[in-house]
């Protein structure tokens, strides 16, 4: 079992830049596809990223594929989520989550066992 931790979020204007950590103990992380989701208040959780065991392959939401890139380091356990060119409409909490399942991490929700518990990104307008 692994336990997943986020940091690195807080209040930023729109434009600006933030990184997101998602800090591994327990497993290591090589085991695991991981993937970054997001929950902005009244609307679902969303798929934002993902990223495959070996780091070769990531996916990305439409909406972000250009100012957000998912990244991991399997020696320091920790996966990365750079997001640049904040718009307000990614305000929300953000949550790591681990695919023990699958090589490549995937949009589905359901498809990944472990969470972390959460980091709040407000962007300001």
């Amino acid at each position: 079992q692994v336990q997943l931790v986020e940091s690195g979020g807080g209040l930023v204007q729109a434009g600006g830049s933030l990184r997101l950590s998602c800090a591994a103990s327990g497993r290591t992380l090589s085991r695991y596809a991981m993937g970054w989701f997001r929950q902005a208040p009244g609307k679902e959780r969303e798929f934002v990223a993902a990223i495959s065991r070996n780091g070769n392959s990531r996916d990305y939401l439409e909406s972000v594929k250009d100012r957000f890139t998912i990244s991991r380091d399997n020696a320091l356990n920790t996966v990365y989520l750079q997001m640049n060119n904040l718009k307000p409409e990614d305000t929300a909490v953000y949550y790591c989550a681990a695919d023990s399942r699958r090589l490549r991490g995937t949009v589905l929700e359901q498809n990944y066992d472990y969470w972390g518990q959460g980091t709040q990104v407000t962007v300001s307008s």
